[in-house]
């Protein structure tokens, strides 16, 4: 929550805040990456999922909050794929950017844990938004 002082009065604005939580990257090897990582980068495996059959995701962790999130499929280019961010309430999130201009790519979705929103920048860059359940 920010305060701002208008003629002596206190007015209270809603600040959004978004935390960067992962730098997700699309890759061919699953193992060769972990290896990666893990061994040359220094990271730790936190978790792996399998959410359905074509589809494999191993979060690794370092210093901080923000994670590496490896991707392995056959539905995206190899490479960096986006950043993402967590939010505390993705809908206000998704409102206050619409009011704002921003390019909802997919409206908010759930997944097993918790929902996403994906946004490009005037880039192009892919932003995808968090709220963990």
């Amino acid at each position: 929550m920010a305060i701002l002082i208008i003629n002596e009065k206190q007015v209270f604005i809603q600040v959004m805040k978004m935390k960067v939580k992962y730098a997700t990257i699309i890759v061919k090897d699953m193992d060769e990456s972990i290896k990666f990582y893990t061994e040359v980068m220094g990271f730790e495996i936190d978790s792996q999922h399998n959410p359905y059959p074509g589809l494999t995701i191993t979060l690794l962790k370092g210093e901080g909050d923000a994670m590496i999130e490896l991707i392995k499929n056959t539905e995206n280019e190899i490479g960096l794929f986006s950043v993402g961010m967590e939010v505390e309430d993705i809908n206000t999130t998704v409102k206050e950017l619409k009011s704002k201009g921003a390019k909802i790519t997919k409206e908010p979705m759930p997944i097993t844990i918790g929902t996403l929103v994906f946004l490009e920048d005037p880039n192009g860059a892919t932003i995808v938004l968090i709220q963990h359940q």
